[in-house]
């Protein structure tokens, strides 16, 4: 039997960055280059180029829960961008709580490094593949080897 092999593109939405992973069924989630065009339409242009080059199937989009679980401010930015990405790729959108992540992307980056990597993307997309790895980890569970079952 043939099975489409799913592929995810994660993304981690900022007006000015938009942080970038892609991950598989095989269930391990990779940052990417993020989008860090001044040009918001250049940046719209280049991501459209990633999901055709990278065959996407599936968009996985970090969502901006509060830390007491409501909705907050920038989640009406992301449902926007959530529906133009539906519109545009006609992809499933899968949004995945986004709470801590760009936290724990820039503490795993020294801090004598952090001021001059916050530009260049690096964080947006290390919180792109947490909020993939996330969705896999869902998706397809972690199994043990070496248990019987």
């Amino acid at each position: 039997m043939f099975r489409l092999t799913m592929r995810c593109l994660g993304i981690d939405y900022g007006t000015k960055r938009v942080g970038l992973a892609h991950g598989d069924d095989i269930g391990v989630a990779t940052p990417l280059p993020a989008l860090t065009d001044a040009d918001e339409a250049a940046r719209w242009t280049k991501l459209g180029e990633v999901i055709k080059q990278r065959r996407i199937t599936d968009l996985v989009l970090g969502y901006p829960y509060n830390m007491d679980g409501s909705v907050g401010f920038k989640a009406k930015e992301v449902d926007a961008f959530a529906a133009k990405l539906k519109t545009a790729f006609g992809l499933p959108v899968h949004l995945v709580d986004e709470t801590l992540t760009s936290d724990a992307a820039e503490s795993s980056i020294a801090k004598k490094d952090r001021r001059g990597v916050r530009d260049s993307g690096l964080i947006d997309s290390r919180a792109a593949c947490l909020i993939l790895q996330d969705y896999l980890d869902q998706k397809f569970p972690p199994t043990l080897t070496g248990q019987d079952t």
